[in-house]
Formats: structure tokens, C-alpha cells, sequence
């Protein structure tokens, strides 16, 4: 990957992946049982620089790149997709919209206490009714004197009630024009904040490590000055923070193929059957070599949209196809990673179980598969 990568970039590279190795893996598979959220790991990352990756350096970050961001999940997601998806999330749904459209004194309030492993912060977008369809949210915030009264729900937001939760970044309907037109506003509301609660989901498929939660609002009053950008700019903000999001999504499902793949390599590479190993069988070895070249394409394409935002240019179209390849290579990857392994794929004694469990959020979640076609028809139809 020499055309994208510099030295820098390799020695992250491997500065995550021993960090992944020697840090979550051991945990990984007791933390997805008991789904259980690591408050030390998720502090450690945080020691690490890995919960402010692209925030400025004068805000406690680290400013690094955007590929340096994408490189860090895509390891962190090789070992273990729950902790990529608390890393992701926050630094692409948390602190990316704070950075990108907050007052300087929002950023000098929130965001240096998110980059040390001290806070978490979340984005309160999907609802019951409002997944796909985005501006069908019911959530509403009315302005009553100086503060904003927001009242509903959402379900199914990462990071939002852990110990280290500092907020979330709501999305909700301000006003109704009267041509039925919804003004969507995004609103910080603090955790601690009156009338705002939120309930830890349990009995998830997948990344039963990180914390997923539902969030309720009920006369929760926050200052006006809390609009995260300004009123009525809730969908733009929103685009372009999953814009962004895509390409952590797409970096998850690249490393869960990556980690999947290595699983097959080296267990094709052990187990004997009718007297050799089934790495010496066509049937296995072609396997392999469909998985190689999947992970590479996915890579390739991955890498390129972080070039083309790294360098201000258009990149929702590459962001949409690298989203949509990448998880899709993860399941058929995760999938083929279990064939090889036979029975012993099905047991949980074995990653790569919880690998093939993992990959199946990604054709879901921020934007699903058929949303991702959608976008990219769009670009390439000029509508």
C-alpha cells in the first residue's frame, strides 16, 4: 500500500495492532460473553491517542490524518469489532460534528476531555420509526424562553450510557413550516442533563462488548446556546458527520475480513484431513485466494476515498462504495473463514465465531447496503 501509506503510517500500523494483540484480545472473547464494556480498555485507547485521532492538537488531539484514523480502526476491528466500534463512533460520530460545526466555546468545553480517555460522546440519530429514513424522526425540540425543550426518543446509539458518557448530539425537529417541511436542528445535551435518560440494550448478534442504548427525552431542557451549528442545518450535519462515518464502517468491515482471513490462513495451515492439510486441498486454497483478493480491492478502494477527503475533494460516492464493498466483503469473507474452519467455526471457544457475528451490523448500520446503492446511483446518474 506504498501508493496511500507512509512510514508514519506503518508504524501506526503496528503501534494498534500491538496494542490490539496484546491489550483487548485476551479480554475479547470473556468481554462478547458477558457483554461487558471495558472501561480500562476504552481508557487505555484513550491514553493512546485513539479517542482523538483527527481533533485539532489545540483541543487535546492528535490532528493526524484521515488515513491514520481509518488505519487504527481497520486493526483495532482485525482483532476485536466491538472496540473498533466504541473507537469509530466516537471519533467519527462523537467528536467529529462537535469539531467540525461547534462554537470555539463548545470545542474548548467538550472536546479536550474526549481526546484522553476521560469522556465518551455519542449522536443521537436513529429512532423507532426513523432508521433508513432519516428525517422521518419524531423527536422535537421547541424553544421556550432561553432553553430548548426536546421531547422523544432514539434507539440503538453507541456510546450513549456508559461510565465515561459525557453527551450526545441530538437530532431533532425545531419547527414544522407551513408547507409541512420539517426545520431538523442537532442540540447538545449534556448526560447529567434533567429529563434526559438512557437504558443499556442487551441480547445483541454483535460487538456485545461496546455499549448500544436507547435515549429518552422527556422535557429535557438544554441552554439555546446548545444548537450544534445553526438551526435548522440538523440535516446537513448530519450527511455530512455519515459521510465521515461510512469510511470508520468501511475500515471495520476491512479489518474484520483481515482478521477473518488470518484466522483461515493459519487453521488451513494446521488441521489434517485424509492425511494432509487442508491448506494442500483446491477447495481451501482457492478459498483463500478469493479472500486475498477481496481484502485487497476493499483496501484500495477504502484507501483512495480517505485520499480524496484527506485532500478536500469530493468523496461521497467513493465513501458510499467503500462503505458498501467492504462490508459486504466482510461477510462473505466471515463466512467462507467458517467453512474452513467446519464445526470448530461454530463454537465460541474460536474467534472466528465471533467474527462471523460481528460482520453482520456493517451491511446495516450507518446507511444499509441498499441505502449505499442508492447514494451511489445518485452520483453516478447526476441526481
Amino acid at each position: 500500500m506504498d501508493i496511500f501509506c507512509n512510514e508514519q503510517h506503518d508504524l501506526l500500523r503496528q503501534s494498534v495492532r500491538d496494542f490490539a494483540e496484546h491489550v483487548i484480545k485476551p479480554q475479547a472473547q470473556k468481554l462478547d460473553q458477558n457483554e461487558e464494556f471495558s472501561i480500562d480498555i476504552t481508557q487505555q485507547m484513550g491514553q493512546q491517542g485513539m479517542l482523538g485521532m483527527r481533533a485539532p492538537k489545540k483541543y487535546g488531539g492528535l490532528g493526524m490524518d484521515v488515513l491514520s484514523y481509518i488505519i487504527t480502526v481497520e486493526e483495532l476491528a482485525r482483532v476485536d469489532g466491538s472496540h473498533a466500534a466504541t473507537v469509530a463512533a466516537h471519533n467519527s460520530l462523537g467528536v467529529g460534528p462537535l469539531e467540525k460545526f461547534g462554537t470555539s466555546e463548545q470545542k474548548i468545553k467538550y472536546i479536550p476531555q474526549l481526546c484522553t480517555g476521560d469522556g465518551l460522546w455519542a449522536f443521537g440519530l436513529t429512532e423507532a420509526e426513523a432508521g433508513s429514513d432519516s428525517r422521518a424522526s419524531q423527536t422535537k425540540a421547541e424553544l421556550k424562553g432561553d432553553n430548548w425543550e426536546i421531547n422523544g426518543s432514539k434507539i440503538f446509539i453507541t456510546n450513549a450510557n456508559t461510565p465515561l458518557t459525557k453527551g450526545v448530539t441530538v437530532q431533532a425537529i425545531t419547527d414544522i413550516h407551513k408547507d409541512g417541511r420539517k426545520e431538523i436542528s442537532t442540540i447538545i445535551v449534556e448526560k447529567e442533563t434533567s429529563g434526559f435518560s438512557a437504558k443499556t440494550m442487551h441480547g445483541k448478534l454483535m460487538w456485545r462488548a461496546s455499549n448500544t442504548a436507547e435515549l429518552y427525552f422527556d422535557d429535557c431542557k438544554v441552554p439555546e446556546g446548545n444548537i450544534l451549528g445553526k438551526r435548522g442545518q440538523g440535516s446537513k450535519i448530519m450527511l455530512s458527520t455519515l459521510d465521515s462515518g461510512r469510511l470508520s464502517i468501511a475500515a471495520m468491515g476491512l479489518g474484520c475480513a483481515q482478521g477473518a482471513y488470518e484466522l483461515s490462513l493459519t487453521y488451513a495451515k494446521q488441521r489434517k484431513q485424509f492425511g494432509r492439510m487442508i491448506s494442500k486441498y483446491q477447495a481451501i486454497s482457492f478459498k483463500l485466494a478469493d479472500m486475498a483478493t477481496k481484502i485487497e480491492l476493499g483496501r484500495n478502494l477504502l484507501y483512495k476515498a480517505c485520499w480524496l477527503k484527506q485532500k478536500k475533494r469530493p468523496f461521497g460516492k467513493e465513501a458510499a462504495m467503500a462503505k458498501l464493498y467492504c462490508s459486504e466483503i466482510a461477510k462473505e469473507v466471515a463466512d467462507d473463514a467458517v467453512q474452513i474452519h467446519g464445526g470448530y467455526g461454530l463454537m465460541k471457544e474460536y474467534d472466528v465465531e465471533r467474527f462471523y457475528r460481528d460482520q453482520r451490523l456493517l451491511q446495516i448500520g450507518e446507511g444499509t447496503s441498499e441505502i449505499q446503492r442508492l447514494v451511489i446511483s445518485r452520483h453516478v446518474l447526476g441526481s
